[in-house]
């Protein structure tokens, strides 16, 4: 918890894939944030805007934390679980002892460890080959 000229909020930091989100919870309505745009604007498929909301579905506390994101890094699908990924962890910091098994059995505040192969030498991507001719 910090407070900031008498203001208190929350502090997550989530990663998923190259992005990399820090959020901040304030107690409030509701309001989503997203580089200075709202969610709405920021993500336009439905289910990137649901994937960020998760969290808060999941621990019954929608409508009580504003959430403020700067996510850098990554596609807008990377962001949006790194977000996920950073309002969980200020969550649990909000009130672990409410949310922590909650968020953890739902596996929100495991860090998504799977990321983009390299590319190999002889090849075109990390697996594509050229066509294999026989003459």
């Amino acid at each position: 918890m910090a407070k900031k000229a008498n203001k208190v909020y929350f502090y997550g930091t989530g990663r998923r894939k190259n992005a990399v989100a820090c959020v901040r919870l304030v107690p409030g309505t509701g309001k989503v944030t997203i580089n200075d745009r709202d969610i709405d604007d920021y993500f336009g498929l439905d289910t990137l805007k649901l994937i960020v909301n998760q969290p808060f579905a999941a621990t019954a506390t929608e409508g009580k934390f504003d959430v403020i994101a700067k996510a850098v890094g990554g596609g807008i699908s990377g962001q949006a679980g790194a977000i996920r990924h950073g309002i969980s962890r200020a969550l649990v910091e909000a009130d672990a002892d409410a949310y922590k098994a909650t968020l953890k059995a739902a596996g929100f505040l495991t860090r998504d460890a799977r990321m983009k192969e390299r590319k190999k030498y002889g090849l075109k991507k990390a697996r594509k080959a050229s066509q294999f001719s026989k003459r």
